[in-house]
C-alpha cells in the first residue's frame, strides 16, 4: 500500500533533474575534486613519501589514495544535496518542489540518491585517475559498494538537513568549513588513527567519518583500524536515523513552507 502511494514517475523525474544538474558542469562537480586530491596525493608524496614506506603494512600511496578517493566522495555528496536545497531557498524556485504532488518521500528520495550518485561519479573518476600513476588493489568489491553508497547516504542527507536550516550560501559554506571539513581531515584520511595515544584513538572512534573511510579503505586494501561491524551498524544507524528526521521535518514544512 505504502508503494503504491509513492509517486514513484515525480521522484524519478526529480532525481533526473538532480543528476543532469552535476553532469552539466562536469568540470566545476567531478574533474575539480579529482585534480584537489591528485594535488594532495601529490604534495604528500613527495614531502613525506619517502619517509614513510608503509602504514600497516600498506604502502604509503596506496592508503592515502583510498582516504582521499572516499574523502572527495563524501564531500561532494554533501555538497550535492546542500546545494541545490540551499539554491532553491535563495532563487525562490523551491515552490516548484513543493507545489507538485511530491511527498516528503519523493523530495528526500530525489536529493538523497542524487548525491549518492555524484559520490560515486566523483570516487570513480578519482580511482581512474590514480590508477594512472599506480595500480590500485581492491580487496572486497562488495565493501566499496557498500562504503561508498551508504557513507555518500549519509552526506546527501546531511546536506538536506543543511539546506533546510540555511538561508544563505554564508550558511552552507559555514557548515562545510566547520563541519564537513574538519571531520572529514581528522577520521584518518591522512593516517592511521593507530599511531595516536589511546585518548585521541577515542575521541575519533566516535566520528562516523572514521568508520566510513576505514571501511572504504579495507575494501581497497584488506587493512583497518577499528571493528568493521561496529562501523557497519554505526553507519546503517545513523542514516535510518537522520532519514526519520528528515522524512518529518520535511513533512511538516519545517522552516521550508514560510
Amino acid at each position: 500500500m505504502l508503494c503504491s502511494r509513492i509517486n514513484w514517475f515525480g521522484a524519478f523525474t526529480l532525481l533526473k533533474k538532480e543528476t543532469l544538474r552535476f553532469l552539466k558542469v562536469y568540470h566545476q562537480t567531478l574533474f575539480s575534486p579529482v585534480v584537489n586530491i591528485i594535488l594532495f596525493l601529490a604534495v604528500f608524496s613527495l614531502s613525506v613519501g619517502h619517509q614513510i614506506e608503509n602504514i600497516n603494512g600498506v604502502p604509503f600511496a596506496i592508503f592515502m589514495s583510498a582516504g582521499l578517493i572516499m574523502m572527495a566522495a563524501m564531500q561532494n555528496a554533501f555538497a550535492n544535496s546542500a546545494s541545490s536545497f540551499v539554491m532553491g531557498r535563495v532563487m525562490g524556485h523551491i515552490v516548484d518542489y513543493l507545489m507538485p504532488p511530491l511527498g516528503a518521500f519523493e523530495l528526500l528520495f530525489a536529493f538523497t540518491v542524487g548525491a549518492i550518485l555524484r559520490g560515486i561519479c566523483v570516487a570513480i573518476v578519482s580511482f581512474l585517475v590514480i590508477s594512472i600513476f599506480f595500480t590500485l588493489p581492491i580487496h572486497n568489491f562488495a565493501g566499496v559498494i557498500f562504503y561508498l553508497t551508504f557513507s555518500c547516504m549519509f552526506l546527501g542527507l546531511l546536506g538536506v538537513l543543511c539546506g533546510i536550516f540555511s538561508e544563505t550560501f554564508d550558511n552552507m559554506s559555514a557548515m562545510t568549513s566547520y563541519v564537513i571539513t574538519p571531520l572529514t581531515f581528522l577520521s584518518g584520511t591522512f593516517y592511521s588513527t593507530n599511531s595516536l595515544p589511546e585518548f585521541w584513538q577515542k575521541i575519533s572512534h566516535v566520528n562516523p567519518f572514521f568508520y566510513m573511510i576505514d571501511g572504504f579503505r579495507f575494501s581497497i586494501t584488506g587493512q583497518s583500524d577499528a571493528s568493521l561491524l561496529t562501523g557497519i551498524i554505526y553507519i546503517l544507524i545513523l542514516n535510518l536515523s537522520l532519514a526519520f528526521v528528515l522524512l518529518h521535518m520535511i513533512r511538516k514544512g519545517y522552516r521550508i513552507k514560510h
